[in-house]
C-alpha cells in the first residue's frame, strides 16, 4: 500500500504537466495565427492605399491630358473667331480638381473618371465645329476677294437688300415663334411624391419641369429642339454633360442647356415633361427655369429650395 501512494501522485504531476504544456502550445499556436492574420490585414490596407494613390495619380493625368485637348480647341477656336465660353467653363473645373490637396475616395475617383469620359464628346463636337469654322473663313475670304473687284454701288445694293430680307426673316420668325405655358416645376422624392414650387433639398431627389407648347398655325411643322435652362442663384446654369446637358447658341453667344427634348411639331397643342437627377444638394435660393427653341426665350418660371 506505502509503495502505490508516490507512484499515483507522480502520475498526477506528470498530467498536471502535460496539460500545461499543452495550454501553453495551445496559446503559442494561437498568438501566431493572430499575428499571421494582423500582418494579412495590415498588408491588405498597404495594398489598397497604394492602389488608391496609383489611382489618383493616373486620373491627374487623364485630367492634364484634357485640359491640354481642351487647351488646343480653346486656342484654335479663338484664332478663326469662334467662341469658347463653355470650353473654359470646362478647363476651369478640371483645373480645380487637379490642384486639390485632399485625397480623393475610390467613388470620387470614379465619378471624376465618367465626367472625362463625358469630354471627350465635347472634344468630338467642338472639332466639327473647327472644322465648320475653318470652312467659313475660307469661305469669308474668298467673297472678300471677290468683293475687292465690285462696286460700290453694287456693293451698297446688296446691303440694302440683305437688311430687307432679314427684317422680312425676322418678322417671320417672330410669327413663327413658339411659346409655352402652364409650366410647373415640382420636387419628386424617392417615393414618386411631387412638391411644388417651393421646397427643401431633402423633398428633392428628381427636378420635373413640365409645360405646354401652344397651337400655332403660322408657325411651320417639323422638327423642334426645346432647350430648358436651371439657372441657381448664383446665374450659373447647373448642367452635367454626363447627364445629356450641353451647349446651345442663344443671341449670338453659346450658353449651357439642362436638358434637351427633340420633338416633332405639327402646330397643334403639346406637352412635354422634363426629369432630371439631381446628385448633390442645391444652394438655398431662387432659381430660374429658362425655355428656349429656335434661338427663342419661349417661356420662363421660378421656384426656390429653403
Amino acid at each position: 500500500m506505502s509503495t502505490n501512494v508516490p507512484e499515483e501522485k507522480s502520475s498526477r504531476n506528470g498530467k498536471g504537466k502535460n496539460i500545461l504544456i499543452i495550454i501553453l502550445l495551445l496559446l503559442v499556436i494561437f498568438s501566431g495565427v493572430k499575428l499571421y492574420f494582423d500582418s494579412v490585414d495590415k498588408s491588405q490596407k498597404t495594398e489598397e492605399i497604394l492602389i488608391l494613390s496609383e489611382e489618383n495619380n493616373e486620373l491627374n493625368l487623364r485630367i492634364d491630358s484634357m485640359a491640354y485637348q481642351l487647351d488646343l480647341r480653346i486656342n484654335e477656336i479663338q484664332n478663326l473667331g469662334g467662341n469658347v465660353d463653355s470650353l473654359i467653363v470646362l478647363k476651369e473645373q478640371l483645373l480645380a480638381e487637379r490642384n486639390t490637396d485632399r485625397n480623393r475616395s475610390a467613388a470620387e475617383i470614379n465619378e471624376l473618371n465618367k465626367k472625362i469620359d463625358g469630354f471627350s464628346g465635347v472634344l468630338t463636337e467642338k472639332d466639327s465645329e473647327i472644322e465648320k469654322l475653318k470652312q467659313v473663313n475660307q469661305q469669308l475670304f474668298t467673297e472678300n476677294q471677290d468683293l475687292k473687284t465690285s462696286k460700290a454701288e453694287i456693293e451698297d445694293s446688296i446691303v440694302q437688300l440683305n437688311l430687307k430680307q432679314e427684317k422680312l426673316e425676322e418678322k417671320v420668325n417672330i410669327a413663327q415663334k413658339l411659346h409655352a405655358e402652364n409650366i410647373v416645376v415640382a420636387a419628386v422624392n424617392s417615393r414618386g411624391k411631387e412638391r411644388e414650387g417651393s421646397f427643401r433639398n431633402r423633398h428633392l431627389e428628381k427636378l420635373k419641369i413640365s409645360f405646354d407648347l401652344t397651337e400655332n398655325n403660322v408657325a411651320e411643322p417639323g422638327s423642334r429642339d426645346i432647350f430648358v435652362q436651371v439657372v441657381a442663384p448664383n446665374n450659373q446654369v447647373i448642367f452635367d454633360i454626363a447627364k445629356g446637358s450641353g451647349t446651345f447658341s442663344i443671341d449670338g453667344r453659346e450658353e449651357f442647356y439642362t436638358s434637351k427634348q427633340a420633338i416633332l411639331y405639327d402646330n397643334s397643342k403639346k406637352s412635354l415633361i422634363y426629369l432630371y437627377q439631381k446628385e448633390t444638394d442645391y444652394p438655398e435660393g431662387i432659381y430660374e427655369v429658362k425655355i428656349y427653341s429656335e434661338g427663342f426665350n419661349i417661356g420662363n418660371e421660378s421656384f426656390e429650395i429653403k
